[in-house]
């Protein structure tokens, strides 16, 4: 089977890889978990590999096993794209481009890039998928979308990042809040109120930079919420129940009871970064970079 292997072998694998138990993944393939069991120990036998070590009813993976399981999840992504490209040929698509995107991004980025990409390729279809910073870096690894548009400064060596917009920070205050653009003077005036942030999970480098900005201030913040959210904060700003600081291009697209004031005469910037990976074999991903 070396030589033989067939994608059926490879899913009835990956399966049992998943489940670490036969029956589980059995069911999980619709056929008999005695089947299962001769396909895998037969697959050993002519890879002559041993893939899981098998005690009573555990199952584990060996050293080897493992390898394999991550090497055949990239190669079965791979082949799934590639024929998924071939339907689309087919019906007379140029392919498809999927993206992920945190929500900023829509207001600043996404729109204009969508549009400069179908004026070049007007056939090509697009994917959108509204995720959060670490989500989309696993989409990227796992090759479940093509490009990500996140906020984070950093990401795993085998991906690629460049810079695509960089924003100011504004501050977020309910509508009657006394604090306007009129009489505001710096952040000091609000450190006896309480700050609803976004979750340092949402992006370390992120909240990081928040919390300079509250440095330079000269104040530690009384922070009573934190969501990953933006809709979240706003809502909870509209009840009242804090003020908030977010990038100022969040301010596009909601109509609530609240106001932004710009911090623009600070020194720090927020900047969203597009992300994809160099084992990304999709033929529109290349093609498409260069209106980043």
């Amino acid at each position: 089977m070396s030589n033989q292997l067939e994608l059926r072998h490879i899913r009835y694998f990956l399966a049992v890889a998943d489940e670490l138990h036969f029956r589980k993944a059995a069911d999980k393939l619709y056929i008999s978990q005695p089947g299962l069991s001769r396909q895998i120990k037969q697959m050993e036998e002519d890879l002559q590999l041993k893939l899981f070590e098998r005690h009573n009813r555990k199952v584990k993976l060996t050293a080897s096993g493992s390898f394999l399981k991550n090497e055949f999840i990239h190669i079965l992504k791979s082949i799934e794209g590639a024929l998924s490209h071939a339907h689309l040929l087919e019906k007379g698509y140029q392919g498809q481009l999927t993206l992920g995107y945190i929500g900023s991004a829509m207001q600043t980025v996404i729109p204009d890039f969508l549009l400069n990409i179908r004026k070049a390729f007007p056939g090509i279809r697009f994917d959108l998928k509204e995720m959060d910073n670490k989500s989309q870096i696993d989409g990227i690894s796992n090759q479940e979308i093509d490009l990500g548009f996140i906020r984070m400064d950093r990401v795993p060596r085998d991906l690629e990042m460049r810079p695509v917009f960089e924003d100011t920070f504004s501050l977020v205050l309910p509508k009657d809040h006394p604090i306007d653009r009129n009489n505001y003077q710096n952040l000091t005036q609000l450190k006896d109120e309480p700050f609803i942030l976004f979750d340092a999970s949402y992006s370390t480098s992120y909240y990081e930079k928040v919390m300079h900005i509250f440095d330079q201030a000269g104040f530690v913040p009384i922070i009573s919420h934190k969501t990953v959210q933006a809709n979240t904060i706003y809502r909870l700003i509209e009840k009242k129940f804090g003020v908030a600081i977010v990038p100022t291009s969040l301010q596009n697209g909601y109509d609530l009871n609240i106001k932004f004031i710009e911090l623009d005469t600070l020194p720090f910037r927020t900047t969203l970064q597009a992300i994809w990976s160099k084992k990304n074999k999709n033929p529109l991903l290349e093609n498409t970079l260069q209106f980043i």
